[in-house]
């Protein structure tokens, strides 16, 4: 990975050849090192160590917008990403509302929780990767750790404009997960379990070999439940997948392009009141901690949906000069893409309802859901999955539900709410931040 200094000299050059070709340009250099591991067999199947920067470029010139990128930092290279570029943006169509917007933004990510020191050795993580495995198979009839691994990544990123803006992110992260798979009486079943952290010490090895296992066995003789419609609580990992496959209903982008349906329901109700979403900037031990978004803005919180009503939508300064609004800074841009938008933490507020409310009666507990990104249309909402979980009354699993697919429409979905958990919890990969939710009628079609 190159050096802070290295990137900078780098976004210097770049942003000198834009201006000598009178333009305006915003640049992103970014790099990071990688390690992941793998075990198979009681051995490493997997060492890989990776490294790498890129940078890119967006240039604006006449109100043509084009975008480059190059992954060496080579003076001859670096001008040739320019000269690309400005090649390029003479062939766009004039957009009068994208422009480098972000003046004199000097923001540095300054928590210091996303870049810990990390003593753990190369042999501590070696150690975990094989216990993972061993830890699955030794269990009874758990036959392998088909997916288990350790990862950690360490990244920084420099964003700098021809307005003056210069910023700087870096953080560490790190991973591990098993999944099991179960064999017993010539059925099978398999599930996972996955930890994060900032640090090696805050990964839980033993919750991925537990959670795979003890799911895996409970899921073996699961059976199509009689088709109806039923009330369901969705694991935590399930309702995250859920809105993420339904995410563009929040995007500002979607909404420019005309293909958001709620691209004209800003103040008006689309939810149940009980329901509360926000994009959130910093939540202790969120995933997305940033100082500023890919355009060099202070990131900030945006309600969402405010108790039913839809309130705003996401915004980079490209959509929110298009709609006239104000920028809700969540503009998103690699350093090889060009500038959309995108959430940081969803966050959807706790309810009232106590555990023996929400767990009352009959209802599914979805813990798996099958193919949610094809089986979803975010412009009609209808959605169509198969899924695993558990038929339970009163709070208790009654029995494993396999073979099922659950169909509804997830416009309507969020309107059907009967009880909302007074407790936040998060998803495996600490960006969707929610209390249990029980949707009161969703089809499944069984037996």
């Amino acid at each position: 990975m190159a050096d802070q200094q290295q990137l900078q000299h780098a976004i210097d050059q770049v942003l000198e050849r834009a201006k000598a070709a009178g333009a305006e340009a915003d640049v992103i250099a970014s790099g990071s090192n990688n390690f992941s591991l793998k075990a198979n067999a009681g051995e490493l199947d997997e060492y890989k160590v990776t490294s790498g920067q890129v940078i890119g470029v967006r240039i604006v010139k006449d109100q043509h917008i084009a975008t480059s990128y190059s992954e060496s930092l080579e003076p001859a290279s670096l001008d040739m990403m320019v000269e690309h570029a400005l090649a390029n943006a003479a062939f766009t169509k004039q957009d009068p509302h994208q422009v480098i917007a972000c003046a004199n933004s000097q923001l540095v990510t300054e928590y210091p929780e996303i870049y810990q020191t990390d003593t753990a050795t190369v042999d501590d993580k070696i150690s975990l990767a094989l216990a993972l495995e061993k830890g699955v198979v030794e269990k009874p009839n758990a036959t392998s750790a088909p997916y288990n691994g350790f990862g950690e990544s360490d990244s920084q990123v420099i964003l700098a404009n021809t307005l003056g803006t210069r910023c700087y992110h870096q953080e560490r992260s790190t991973y591990c997960y098993a999944y099991t798979l179960y064999e017993k009486d010539g059925k099978q079943s398999m599930h996972g379990g996955m930890s994060t952290g900032r640090r090696f010490d805050e990964l839980d090895p033993q919750y991925c070999i537990n959670h795979g296992y003890d799911m895996a066995k409970a899921l073996l003789d699961g059976e199509p439940v009689n088709t109806s419609n039923y009330s369901v609580l969705f694991d935590l990992n399930c309702l995250s997948s859920l809105f993420g496959a339904f995410g563009m209903c929040f995007s500002g982008q979607s909404a420019m392009k005309g293909i958001n349906p709620w691209r004209d329901s800003v103040n008006t109700v689309v939810a149940s009141p009980l329901l509360t979403v926000s994009d959130t900037a910093y939540i202790e031990g969120g995933s997305a901690i940033k100082a500023f978004d890919s355009e060099g803005f202070a990131t900030c919180d945006t309600i969402l949906i405010g108790e039913g009503q839809l309130q705003s939508l996401l915004h980079n300064s490209h959509t929110a000069s298009f709609f006239g609004i104000e920028n809700t800074a969540n503009g998103s841009r690699s350093a090889k893409g060009g500038l959309g938008v995108s959430a940081r933490h969803t966050v959807i507020a706790t309810g009232q309802s106590s555990e023996a409310e929400l767990t009352g009666g009959e209802y599914l507990e979805l813990i798996e859901l099958q193919g949610v990104h094809s089986g979803a249309d975010a412009v009609s909402g209808d959605f169509s999955f198969g899924a695993s979980g558990f038929l339970c009354r009163d709070g208790k699993r009654v029995q494993p539900v396999r073979g099922i697919t659950v169909a509804g429409n997830f416009y309507q979905m969020i309107k059907e709410i009967d009880a909302v958990g007074d407790t936040l919890t998060h998803d495996h990969g600490k960006h969707f931040f929610a209390p249990l939710i029980r949707f009161s009628k969703l089809s499944i079609a069984g037996k």
